[in-house]
């Protein structure tokens, strides 16, 4: 079936819609497109196993905050929030508060934007008062000190926000993904997309898989996450969609130790990049440090035209599952996670971790999505670079990527999100660091590779 000439004008709910990649953007696409009326959705993604085991969304929590420097994006977070609230997400959202905190350099924007959207703020405006409520959150037998189980953070200063906190990543997108399903959208796994389908006049007409079937499209969505620039090389999308390996440690509680945390906030450190979770049920706390992360350059598949490039391409336990290969982390890391953890939590910090794992985001250099038209070929478009900050609006994001489709999204947003924007020195002011590294193999362990 030809392309019309007019390609906005001709996207109808009839339209055949092809996402490649079942992970945030790709489902919450899907639940929105499917919540509108359009009646031919089908997801494609190279798992055999949804959600993908791998995947930056299969995770066991990701923070759900709304503390934004940039006033924009504590607007879309507070109507996530909200909508993570409601029944249909079966109680994946715990709202146990978030606690946002930096030295000298904090900036007062993130706590300005969250009064101002009308969140429940709470300063504390010296390390006084960032301990004090961490010391409240812990719970101790009668007569055991616990103000020595919190560091001195001296130099430290922020504010708390009872509205937010986390959610169980991967039993959401599992039941987003069951949702979409049962609205009619087709999820097909083992079907890893390596190619588009052009006609005449260069523009996408569908998708080829790896093992030979193609699917007629319409329009066709690219969601595939920090697998983008490496799937689709001929796009030249790496400075955009940069894959990056951030490093995840988890600690295993003892139940005495899981009582004393359980009511522990969701701690974000705006200088050092370090953030924590309240332990889950089955008593694990997940630590990380929001930075620039690592690369992992690779040569991907032959394309036609021009020189092979290497592109950042994900190491993870799929493509490297030799004894759990996939899921270690570079030593320096982990030496940093503890440094940073002991600063917070000083009994944590002493004890072994018990999993790493990397998870690679997709960041563009401002921080901003990708979210549009691929310039020149109306037909394609592009859900991407979530930049570590997209999980959250799970719920909600989709309805921007619907918005672009049909081409009603408003200018200014269109602008932010485009493809092509000028990104030329752009840094992304949310990281502890703008600076990757390239992965060090050498230097790779797991938690059975170091016991503190």
């Amino acid at each position: 079936m030809p392309i019309p000439d007019h390609p906005l004008e001709s996207f109808m709910t009839t339209s055949r819609i092809v996402i490649v990649g079942a992970g945030t953007f790709g489902l919450s696409t899907a639940f929105h497109l499917l919540d509108r009326g359009y009646t031919d959705v089908t997801i494609l993604d190279r798992a055999s196993q949804l959600p993908a085991v791998d995947a930056a969304s299969t995770d066991i929590n990701k923070v759900i905050r709304s503390c934004y420097s940039d006033a924009f994006y504590t607007r879309l977070a507070r109507e996530a929030m909200d909508a993570w609230k409601q029944p249909q997400w079966q109680g994946c959202y715990h709202e146990c508060g978030v606690i946002n905190v930096g030295c000298e350099a904090f900036d007062e924007r993130l706590r300005d934007n969250d009064r101002r959207l009308g969140a429940h703020v709470e300063d504390l405006p010296d390390a006084g008062s960032v301990r004090g409520k961490l010391v409240s959150s812990l719970r101790a037998a009668s007569g055991e000190p616990i103000d020595t189980r919190i560091g001195s953070l001296v130099g430290y200063r922020g504010y708390f926000n009872s509205e937010g906190g986390w959610a169980e990543a991967a039993r959401a997108v599992g039941v987003l993904l069951g949702r979409v399903r049962e609205m009619g959208g087709r999820v097909m796994g083992d079907r890893e997309v390596v190619g588009l389908i052009r006609d005449e006049d260069g523009r996408t007409t569908g998708v080829v898989c790896r093992d030979g079937t193609s699917f007629d499209a319409d329009r066709v969505v690219l969601t595939v996450g920090s697998w983008t620039a490496s799937t689709f090389p001929e796009l030249a999308l790496d400075a955009r969609c940069l894959a990056t390996g951030q490093s995840v440690a988890m600690i295993q509680l003892s139940r005495e130790e899981q009582e004393r945390y359980e009511a522990t906030h969701v701690y974000l450190d705006f200088d050092s990049g370090l953030y924590t979770f309240p332990p889950t049920h089955d008593g694990i706390i997940k630590v990380a440090i929001h930075t620039a992360g690592h690369t992992h350059m690779v040569a991907p598949r032959q394309i036609d035209q021009g020189p092979v490039c290497k592109v950042s391409t994900p190491r993870t336990i799929v493509s490297h599952p030799h004894s759990g290969d996939g899921l270690r982390v570079p030593r320096s890391a982990l030496d940093s996670l503890r440094k940073h953890l002991g600063e917070v939590y000083p009994e944590l910090a002493e004890k072994p971790w018990s999993a790493t794992r990397m998870c690679w985001y997709t960041d563009s250099p401002d921080g901003d999505w990708v979210i549009g038209p691929f310039p020149g070929d109306s037909t394609l478009f592009l859900a991407t670079s979530g930049s570590g900050h997209a999980f959250k609006f799970l719920p909600t994001v989709g309805r921007l990527v619907v918005e672009s489709l049909k081409g009603t999204l408003d200018a200014a947003t269109a602008a932010r999100f485009a493809v092509d924007r000028d990104v030329a020195g752009a840094k992304n002011g949310e990281r502890a660091s703008n600076v990757t590294q390239e992965l060090d193999l050498a230097d790779l362990c797991g938690a059975g590779d170091m016991v503190r």
